[in-house]
């Protein structure tokens, strides 16, 4: 082949990690094409290109050479992995299995648009587990979980790691966490084996088993437990935080201030469902996609507060992150309404909300979601984004997440829950 194409400093890296994409060997000023190819585990193929010129010695470099159209336009050094996209409509790329790679081709052909003559290529591949984290199955008592270890002794901070409403037990942003140095539980509580899709009723008490279990394992910190949630796991890891001692730090992602969907027993109390009238939902005449930005009642509304997770109670530190281009829910407008309470008792708290970025916030490199299908509802659902500012998004909030149980759960003062 002609050209030499490259990826720095290893084609072998973790998912998270950013990549230097480099082709040596073409002609100066060649005008080239570069495909990006990825086949998840269900055989959907994402693809994405961009159209390039080569500079005067005939090299390429993604972090300094702007693409001409394509998938993007302008300096995106790693273009090629959030502009991925399905061939089939509305699909999302997630990993199932983190113990094998997505394996992605980089390919460069000769001129724009052209894709007959493959001038060079190579893989990369991006993991999901670093070297020496272990990957334990948890079926103790009712939970249903994997846990995650980094290797070594430790003792490593503890997290907690929860998805949406969609259900199922999802592993790949615990095993990521994991490989940064975190024990990480990736916890199910919908839809997965014996526990129902639309449960009637969460227990507090099942999520306080998960809390306890993660604290008796050797390689954890006792400096307390840290808990993420996305969506539905948002207002969980919120409601975990306010009522369960020894949570000490908890990151809302695009989640709310109340409880939602299913309603939440605790010990002598239990918190309803924030009201919601289906009737409200907008359906696309011809592509069926539902948005369900309408749906839920107006959260400032006192007849709505009994359904409010009193966070101004809890002493754990909290961060918000939330898209402003969230078509799912008004998850910025819910996340404001915790961090006014939390301020007006004079809590700290971490909030920061991004242009462009929809609702499916996930770690780096993983492409825009903007419609897939709701695995419990079976519905189209809008979750909204702008493909680069969502990419951009994906990074700095993955940055915040990490830096702030780092900086929380590294020391000894564990609170207590003031219920």
């Amino acid at each position: 082949m002609a050209a030499r194409v490259s990826v720095l400093p290893a084609r072998r890296c973790l998912f998270d990690e950013p990549v230097r994409i480099r082709v040596a060997g073409l002609q100066p000023q060649q005008a080239v094409t570069l495909r990006a190819s990825l086949v998840d585990e269900s055989g959907e193929l994402f693809q994405s290109h961009a159209l390039y010129r080569a500079g005067s010695s005939g090299e390429l470099d993604l972090s300094r050479s702007p693409a001409l159209g394509g998938s993007y336009l302008g300096v995106e050094p790693m273009g090629l992995l959030w502009a991925l996209r399905s061939k089939t409509p509305y699909k999302r790329l997630a990993k199932r299995n983190v113990l094998t790679p997505f394996c992605v081709d980089v390919e460069v052909y000769e001129g724009h648009g052209d894709t007959s003559r493959l001038l060079g290529k190579c893989t990369n591949e991006r993991w999901f587990l670093g070297e020496g984290v272990k990957r334990i199955s948890v079926r103790e008592g009712r939970l249903r979980a994997t846990l995650f270890l980094p290797p070594g002794p430790g003792p490593f901070p503890g997290l907690i790691d929860l998805y949406g409403s969609g259900g199922g037990l999802i592993e790949y942003r615990a095993s990521l966490l994991a490989s940064r140095g975190f024990v990480t539980l990736a916890l199910a509580y919908m839809s997965f084996e014996d526990i129902p899709a639309m449960p009637e009723i969460l227990e507090l008490s099942y999520f306080e088993e998960a809390v306890n279990f993660l604290r008796k394992q050797q390689q954890v910190k006792d400096t307390g437990i840290g808990v993420l949630g996305l969506s539905k796991g948002g207002d969980l890891a919120l409601s975990m935080a306010t009522f369960l001692p020894g949570i000490k730090a908890a990151v809302s992602i695009s989640g709310s201030s109340f409880n939602s969907f299913v309603p939440l027993k605790g010990d002598g109390f239990t918190i309803p469902v924030h009201p919601y009238d289906l009737g409200r939902m907008k359906i696309s005449d011809e592509s069926g996609i539902v948005d369900f930005s309408d749906v839920l009642d107006d959260h400032m509304d006192p007849a709505t507060w009994d359904c409010r997770i009193p966070v101004e109670r809890s002493l754990a530190k909290f961060l918000f992150l939330s898209g402003l281009d969230d078509m799912n829910w008004k998850s910025d407008l819910y996340c404001q309404d915790a961090v006014q309470r939390l301020q007006q008792h004079g809590r700290e708290v971490e909030f920061y909300s991004y242009s462009g970025a929809g609702h499916l916030l996930e770690p780096p490199y993983l492409p825009l979601c903007k419609v897939s299908i709701h695995r419990v509802l079976g519905m189209l659902v809008h979750w909204g984004g702008q493909w680069r500012e969502h990419a951009k998004a994906q990074e700095d909030a993955w940055r915040r997440i990490q830096a702030f149980f780092w900086q929380h759960l590294m020391d000894s003062d564990i609170p207590k829950s003031k219920l």
